[in-house]
């Protein structure tokens, strides 16, 4: 008897890789995941999640047909680069959508930013379904956000729509180019706070020991983080006018130091103020977002009994 095809999904971030191989019908079998090692470089990082998804394979699906893999990663995917990645040295110059056509030959392959596919799954099956507009706030390694409206999340001319860390910050920063100012990722990051307080503290520290410190100047720290961030999404939640914003990403292991902030802040400047919740994935949204744009390569329509799993 013929077993049936499984499809995979990848997520790289800046921080983890994640794989996860699921039934056509979406339904997920296992997942794994492993460390990016950015210090490692960009080309043994893609190696090791592509290896850590074969070994995945091998283990829940033995000698069942791939039949597509989904692959979501930070910045904007391209078969022979990434763009706008620049919290992962090197990950630009992957030539991101052949390696991964080359280490499942002759499978189909759908790529993805992973802020737009955590945008997706939120909206097909979590904290953003029935939302019209709807806003996806990712606070991880990177900034990003992504905006649904009509039922889908919006590309952009480029694939680029919603990628806030290049926010100017202030009126100086008019007519700069990016590489000759400090953008918004720079301050408002899991990769950015970890940096900042690693040399206020006088020690390695990670964004969660910086939120979690009582010493004062990690209060400062958290305090500039959440003032910039709150006046970025606050401004978005005024262009847009959401219903919701959901929040997903590392950093929402930090939400109750967070959470207070950005509420105060949308209470006071958005004219009407959107409901703020945690996602419904929020730590593995991308990587259920991947998942479907595997089922989605296979021809088929993941529905969400079978997905959310």
């Amino acid at each position: 008897m013929m077993r049936s095809s499984v499809v995979l999904g990848l997520d790289f971030g800046g921080t983890k890789i994640a794989a996860a191989v699921g039934e056509l019908s979406g339904q997920r079998l296992g997942a794994t995941t492993v460390d990016s090692l950015p210090e490692a470089g960009a080309e043994a990082a893609m190696a090791r999640g592509l290896s850590a998804a074969r070994a995945l394979l091998a283990d829940v699906a033995p000698g069942r047909e791939l039949a597509a893999v989904g692959a979501a990663t930070l910045g904007i995917p391209y078969d022979d680069r990434v763009e706008l990645a620049p919290t992962f040295p090197g990950w630009g110059e992957l030539a991101f959508g052949q390696l991964v056509r080359e280490a499942f030959p002759g499978v189909p392959v759908r790529l993805g930013t992973d802020v737009k596919a955590a945008a997706a799954a939120e909206l097909r099956w979590g904290a953003l379904a029935g939302c019209d507009p709807g806003i996806y706030l990712n606070l991880g390694t990177g900034l990003a956000a992504a905006i649904v409206a009509g039922g889908t999340v919006i590309s952009g001319a480029h694939g680029a729509s919603g990628e806030i860390g290049y926010n100017l910050r202030t009126a100086a920063d008019v007519w700069i180019d990016p590489a000759e100012r400090t953008i918004l990722e720079d301050l408002v990051s899991g990769q950015a706070l970890e940096v900042t307080g690693s040399a206020r503290l006088g020690r390695r520290v990670t964004a969660a020991d910086v939120f979690a410190s009582p010493q004062p100047d990690a209060a400062a720290l958290t305090d500039e983080f959440n003032r910039e961030l709150a006046m970025h999404v606050a401004n978005l939640a005024i262009a847009i006018d959401p219903v919701r914003i959901v929040v997903g990403g590392g950093l929402v292991g930090s939400w109750d130091r967070i959470a207070p902030e950005l509420r105060r802040a949308l209470d006071a400047a958005v004219p009407y103020p959107p409901e703020l919740m945690v996602a419904r994935f929020p730590s593995d949204a991308p990587l259920v977002g991947a998942l479907a744009l595997g089922v989605e390569a296979a021809g088929l329509v993941p529905t969400m009994q079978d997905i959310e799993y």
